[in-house]
């Protein structure tokens, strides 16, 4: 009997993943290509064999995900599947319209399917949109769970965006590591956080492999998800960040929803900054469709370091590039603070050179910010570049990467930290329960999984 053939949508992360848990090693079943979406620069290129396994000599190539409808035809595809993540309900349906007139079946896999057992405990922290606030969240429950005597690993979902053999497992303690991992803005924006802490980090290409690594030096093992995508990893305790400026959202996108209704813990974030009828549509929407997830209030701590300098200054704002690109939002932390401290926000869009232009292009929501993308040498020479152009004052970097270490401008950037606010106690109070055994309370409601 043939074998049933498969391309396997993606964006570099979990498609991978969904490879390797799934396909790898199953003579039954070959996957003739990945697609390529959200990060620039990725298609061309082939997962090679060595990460690939037996049955693929020459590795699997990565092409554009518009040429899927012709893929398809030729290489007499049977099954589609979406393994990417933070796309709008409606988007993944003309997916899988675009598969379905083509001729092949749509996949969707699920956790059970997917979702990796440790030897260790999981505390995972997922979100129902990109930016919505996980890494606060993870660097509080990373900083708690220390603080009560107990050794983290924190694994990171996955930017795999250079050699991906070289970075099929990989361990970052120091901000040398970094640099000797040649990693992108994009990654150093998750990692250094954590590093600036105390804690460890891991992340790659193969979460087998990497969660093993991960349990020989930990006593929980901490997941940070990447957009809004379900844990690789089967938590234990499951928090779950929705987003009340983007109220709504947690019914209406990729897997987000699926999350907000698997979560043990809810948390509201951003309840500070966002108006009260956001807030009110979120918990209404909690209430309805995950009735006995814990809920939680948090807000962010923005700060600076001597902010007043802000006052009345001409400044270029650079945020968080996933945030405020594919993830939706006109703004982040460091717009707030700007704001705040009555700065005059530049508009760097006529500065904009090469890529940072093109971006300006591919998401004309974004006006008053710079996002922060550096997904490869000539980019972050690119964003330096519209920086200069630019003639601002000052630099607010509300990106969580140090901008400075990365890219030379003539005037001085202000750094931006966020902090996440356990208002009620209710996170805290969640893992002190997780730490003595208890099962949280969703978890309970729902029976044996």
């Amino acid at each position: 009997m043939a074998p049933r053939r498969v391309v396997i949508l993606g964006a570099a992360g979990r498609d991978f993943h969904n490879f390797n848990v799934l396909y790898r090693g199953r003579a039954e079943v070959k996957v003739v290509a990945f697609t390529a979406a959200q990060i620039p620069d990725i298609a061309g290129r082939r997962y090679p064999p060595a990460l690939a396994g037996p049955g693929y000599p020459d590795g699997i190539p990565i092409v554009p995900e518009a040429e899927l409808p012709a893929l398809v035809v030729r290489e007499h595809v049977d099954d589609v599947m979406l393994a990417y993540s933070d796309l709008p309900d409606l988007e993944v349906m003309h997916k899988a319209s675009i598969a379905l007139a083509a001729g092949a079946s749509f996949l969707l896999a699920g956790p059970r399917d997917t979702e990796l057992v440790s030897t260790k405990p999981v505390v995972a922290v997922g979100a129902v949109r990109t930016g919505a606030g996980k890494s606060p969240l993870t660097r509080f429950v990373s900083r708690y769970l220390r603080s009560k005597g107990r050794r983290v690993a924190i694994v990171r979902h996955p930017m795999p965006y250079g050699d991906l053999e070289r970075q099929r497992l990989q361990r970052f303690a120091t901000m040398a590591d970094l640099d000797r991992a040649d990693c992108t803005i994009e990654e150093r924006e998750e990692y250094e956080p954590h590093l600036r802490e105390g804690a460890v980090v891991f992340a790659g290409v193969d979460y087998e492999a990497i969660l093993r690594a991960a349990e020989a030096e930990a006593d929980v093992v901490l997941w940070d998800g990447g957009n809004n995508d379900l844990p690789f990893y089967r938590p234990d305790l499951l928090f779950v960040v929705a987003d009340p400026h983007r109220a709504g959202h947690e019914l209406s996108y990729y897997p987000g929803e699926a999350n907000f209704r698997k979560a043990d813990v809810i948390v509201i974030s951003k309840v500070d900054s966002a108006s009260p009828e956001g807030v009110k549509t979120v918990e209404a929407n909690a209430a309805l469709a995950n009735p006995l997830a814990e809920l939680a209030h948090a807000g962010l701590t923005i700060s600076a370091d001597e902010p007043e300098r802000l006052r009345g200054k001409r400044v270029v704002v650079v945020e968080d590039g996933p945030t405020v690109t594919h993830g939706g939002m006109p703004f982040g932390a460091g717009t707030l603070l700007a704001r705040r401290h009555g700065a005059q926000l530049l508009d760097p869009r006529p500065f904009a050179v090469g890529s940072i232009a093109r971006v300006y292009e591919q998401y004309p929501h974004l006006s008053e910010i710079l996002p922060a993308m550096g997904y490869g040498a000539t980019q972050v020479r690119e964003l330096e570049a519209t920086l200069r152009a630019s003639k601002a004052e000052l630099v607010v970097d509300g990106s969580p990467v140090n901008l400075a270490h990365l890219v030379s401008v003539p005037m001085p950037i202000v750094s931006v930290r966020y902090d996440f606010d356990d208002r009620e106690g209710k996170v805290s109070a969640a893992l002190d329960a997780f730490l003595n055994g208890e099962a949280p309370r969703a978890r309970r409601g729902r029976g044996k999984e």
